[in-house]
């Protein structure tokens, strides 16, 4: 496996199809959520994209935004082939290290689908705040303290 981690337009055209690709067969196709995936944020500023490629195909993407006051890890997903190898978790080490190397003193945070909170738990993210439905699905959001934050 491959980590790639950076901005948009630094990604080749063939990654960008297909982590567009991956973000619309699991959250727009699998998960019946109609939403503007590619949305302004991709492109911003800040924003850098982690890919996790194998063999050269994507198979699982996130991004780390900068919300200011703290950084965000979202759109986290993976390919179905690869759920339950631990992928998942190097993708989140990876969205966590870019996350900390860009801010190490702000806290980062995502929304994560509420079956998930025990999973993003062993990363270090605690509950930080009401339930809430986003596209129809439970979200909860989540906050990792920056150390000594």
């Amino acid at each position: 496996m491959e980590i790639l981690t950076r901005p948009l337009t630094d990604l080749d055209a063939a990654t960008v199809f297909g982590l567009c690709r991956l973000r619309q067969d699991v959250f727009v196709v699998e998960q019946d959520c109609a939403y503007p995936d590619l949305d302004d944020r991709d492109l911003a500023p800040g924003t850098r994209h982690v890919v996790v490629l194998d063999a050269g195909r994507v198979v699982a993407t996130a991004r780390v935004l900068d919300d200011g006051a703290a950084q965000r890890i979202g759109r986290v997903v993976c390919h179905p082939d690869v759920r339950g190898t631990g992928t998942s978790g190097v993708l989140l080490r990876a969205a966590l290290d870019v996350a900390i190397e860009a801010a190490p003193h702000q806290d980062v945070v995502l929304g994560a689908q509420s079956p998930l909170v025990g999973w993003y738990a062993r990363f270090g993210f605690a509950p930080d705040g009401a339930e809430y439905l986003e596209d129809g699905i439970p979200h909860t959001p989540m906050r990792r303290r920056a150390v000594g934050g």
